[in-house]
């Protein structure tokens, strides 16, 4: 049971997410159920479950959002652009994409952009947020990817994937994003974020989203 107005209102941020590699397809029944009964924002998980999720969230108000170049982002341009398409095709609302670490570490911020762009053209207006990993970047290389992800046409920027080493959301990382991008975009905190006062900290600093396979303990109140 949702807790109280503000649960109600934490649960329309939530992006309810199963990314495991090993998920069955009765966990994945049951996040949708469990989206459905809670009002979450979206469930967010791998391509493979995308028409599924799509089938069982019909009618439901409940986005389904895809990741795109999980977790590692190191994938070629034009691979990331198809699964986009595939995951659009398959029923995806929205596109969770991973950038390409690797490109922006070694200045090639050309590559950067390009790799993004592809993804923002085929999702075909869909929202893309694109993940920084920002427990493996420096504080000027934060701010240089909020600024490629703005010009390339993403709706959001995202902390992390929750797999790489230093992936816990932090106050001021959700901060930084936000002063870079300003107000036109989203901000959407993931990695570490259990409680219903994990959440209100991300909010406070800037979040306009919140990803996390906790969302259930979060809208009841409990830790």
């Amino acid at each position: 049971m949702v807790s109280g107005d503000e649960g109600r209102e934490l649960a329309a941020l939530i992006d309810h997410t199963m990314l495991k590699p090993a998920a069955t397809a009765g966990e994945v029944a049951q996040l949708c159920l469990e989206a459905r009964d809670y009002g979450f924002g979206a469930v967010c998980v791998n391509g493979f479950w995308v028409p599924r999720c799509r089938d069982l969230l019909r009618g439901a108000g409940v986005k389904v959002c895809c990741v795109v170049g999980f977790p590692l982002g190191a994938m070629t341009p034009g691979a990331k652009a198809f699964e986009a398409q595939e995951a659009v095709a398959g029923g995806a609302d929205e596109i969770d994409m991973v950038l390409n670490l690797g490109a922006l570490k070694s200045g090639d911020a050309a590559l950067v952009e390009e790799d993004i762009r592809g993804v923002v053209a085929a999702a075909r207006g869909r929202a893309v947020k694109v993940i920084l990993e920002t427990g493996l970047l420096s504080e000027a290389e934060k701010v240089l990817a909020c600024q490629i992800s703005r010009r390339a046409g993403a709706a959001f920027v995202k902390t992390a994937t929750g797999f790489a080493p230093g992936s816990a959301a932090t106050e001021a990382d959700v901060a930084l994003m936000r002063r870079t991008v300003g107000p036109a975009m989203g901000v959407k905190a993931s990695g570490g974020i259990r409680t219903r006062a994990d959440a209100r900290r991300m909010i406070a600093s800037g979040a306009s989203r919140i990803g996390t396979s906790s969302g259930v303990a979060i809208v009841a109140g409990s830790s």
